[in-house]
């Protein structure tokens, strides 16, 4: 059962319309982070989740030399048999990929191009060529944490990047990475700010569909109150353009336990129902150890699909602890730079209005630090140049090597076993 709509054999790509139909039917899209470099093991994957009892999207991840754009050492791999860690779109030639999605997308199943690269015009320049039109990232979240191209060449790239997917057919689709930035360790109203950001750079450079992106953290009720703000000022930023939400489950250490793991995708799928949200990319039991399988991915997404259907909102809206303030300071004194975007993005890293968290990018100041409160939420204990405070009653705390271990293993710890308080660290 691959979707709420109904299949009406090939029709032009619309990623977007897609989840806002299966939403407005009341259901989770539930999508892998799936790539293989063998096209006929691709397809497979591809068949295999469009057939998995769930409402699914379907996923080409690329691989690691496709991503920083040295092809021809795809292409040397290929030649020798030599497995990669993802798809290798560009290295294989047009009539493979097209033989890889033959029949596949179709009304009732799109599929997501994810890379992970700093400039995608190759790959967005094949997914044309081969009738794909959905992919993600961004011009921060696609640099930052994941090379060392500068910032002002990333926006660039991103520029021509977006331009490019956007005359490629009538309703391409870009979702933001911005809301998974490092994936821990970075208090939400930054998450929420980059997210917007990169959402409205997309825009600035012709998307008219969009998905802004939010990363399951610490804290339940934390991320709740995280992503009604980011759907708040996402109304308010996007009036015209068609856009939905997607939560990743937990980006950072995942539990080594497969009970464990299961209790955090069940957290997530509670989360994303709770709050609305329109779509989840869903782990595995094998996160913590390995790539998964194909049947391991088919069992998550089921079994996220399964709870999403027993779980229903419920409650009021989550307290107001802040983030909406914050976010909406980031997000102001950033636009207030620049007129375009663009580089209002590469000023706002430089001056350190924007400034990731352990994050060792040149062009990252790093002055900034997040921090587990005694009850898991993330804090500020050190904000920079940020034009935000620091949270009420913290001191800046020094962050020595043991803690940092203990404050990423914090949420693997809590589900492999059981509730557990935050790390203590001495002032």
């Amino acid at each position: 059962m691959s979707s709420a709509l109904d299949s009406a054999g090939p029709v032009p790509a619309d990623f977007g319309r897609y989840v806002a139909q299966t939403s407005s039917a009341g259901r989770l899209v539930v999508q892998p982070r799936m790539g293989m470099s063998v096209p006929s093991v691709m397809r497979e994957g591809l068949l295999a989740t469009k057939r998995a009892a769930a409402v699914t999207a379907g996923t080409i991840t690329l691989d690691s030399y496709t991503r920083m754009g040295q092809h021809h050492l795809a292409r040397r791999a290929l030649a020798d048999g030599v497995a990669l860690n993802g798809y290798p779109l560009v290295a294989h030639s047009l009539t493979t990929t097209e033989k890889v999605l033959a029949g596949i997308p179709d009304a009732g199943f799109q599929v997501q191009v994810r890379h992970g690269t700093p400039n995608p015009q190759d790959i967005f320049r094949v997914m044309g060529a081969v009738g794909l039109n959905a992919s993600e990232g961004g011009p921060v979240s696609y640099c930052l944490p994941y090379s060392r191209t500068p910032l002002t060449e990333a926006v660039t790239g991103w520029e021509r990047s977006c331009e490019l997917l956007a005359g490629s057919s009538a309703r391409p689709h870009l979702e933001t990475f911005g809301g998974c930035m490092m994936g821990q360790l970075c208090p939400p109203g930054l998450l929420i700010a980059i997210s917007l950001l990169e959402g409205l750079f997309f825009v600035r450079h012709g998307l008219r569909s969009i998905s802004l992106s939010y990363a399951q953290q610490t804290h339940p009720e934390q991320d709740a109150e995280a992503i009604h703000t980011l759907r708040r000022l996402a109304g308010t930023l996007f009036p015209d353009v068609d856009w939905h939400l997607v939560l990743y489950t937990y980006m950072g250490m995942y539990p080594q336990t497969a009970a464990g793991a299961r209790r955090l995708l069940v957290d997530a799928v509670q989360l994303t129902v709770r709050a609305g949200v329109e779509r989840l990319i869903v782990k595995t039991e094998a996160e913590a150890s390995r790539i998964p399988t194909i049947a391991e991915n088919v069992a998550a997404l089921e079994h996220a699909d399964a709870v999403a259907r027993t779980h229903r909102q419920t409650g009021p809206p989550p307290a107001d602890t802040g983030i909406y303030a914050e976010a909406a300071a980031l997000v102001d004194a950033v636009r207030n730079l620049h007129p375009d975007v663009g580089q209002a993005l590469v000023i706002a890293f430089r001056a350190g209005y924007l400034d990731v968290p352990y994050c060792l990018h040149p062009d990252n100041q790093g002055r900034t630090r997040g921090a587990l409160a005694a009850d898991g939420r993330l804090v500020w204990s050190r904000v920079g140049s940020m034009p935000i405070a620091p949270d009420v009653g913290r001191r800046e705390v020094r962050m020595t090597s043991s803690g940092l271990l203990s404050s990423l293993s914090y949420v693997r710890r809590k589900f492999d076993h059981g509730a557990l308080p935050a790390p203590v660290r001495k002032r």
